[in-house]
């Protein structure tokens, strides 16, 4: 059974920084591209960060040079180092993991992680 577990999510003040993590498990995980979606109330999901097998990040241009993502494929976890967190950046946070066994596309979501941020 494929899941995906964020954590790190929290309450912080403006400038601070938090570190979400994402631990997958069913999954050939060192093969998955893992993407950071957030959505904020009101608001669709938006993509906030993505690396790939290759250590390949993309970042959306609202969180560059703020947010870092990083992975661990000994320990199936993927980061997101945030920081100098903003209002704005308040959502929730979902990690998202996708690719391809064999010819068989995968694409799984894990359930959220609220992220808060004060000003």
């Amino acid at each position: 059974q494929v899941q995906l577990v964020e954590s790190g999510g929290g309450l912080v003040q403006a400038g601070g920084s938090l570190r979400l993590s994402c631990a997958a498990s069913g999954i050939i995980f060192s093969l998955s591209t893992v993407a950071w979606y957030r959505q904020a109330p009101g608001k669709q999901r938006e993509l906030v960060a993505s690396i790939t097998s290759g250590d390949s990040t993309n970042y959306a241009d609202s969180v560059v040079g703020r947010f870092t993502a990083s992975r661990d494929n000994a320990k199936k976890t993927v980061s997101l180092q945030m920081n100098s967190l903003k209002p704005e950046d308040t959502a929730v946070y979902y990690c998202n993991a996708f690719g391809t066994t064999g010819f068989l596309p995968y694409n799984y979501w894990g359930q959220g992680t609220q992220v808060t941020v004060s000003s």
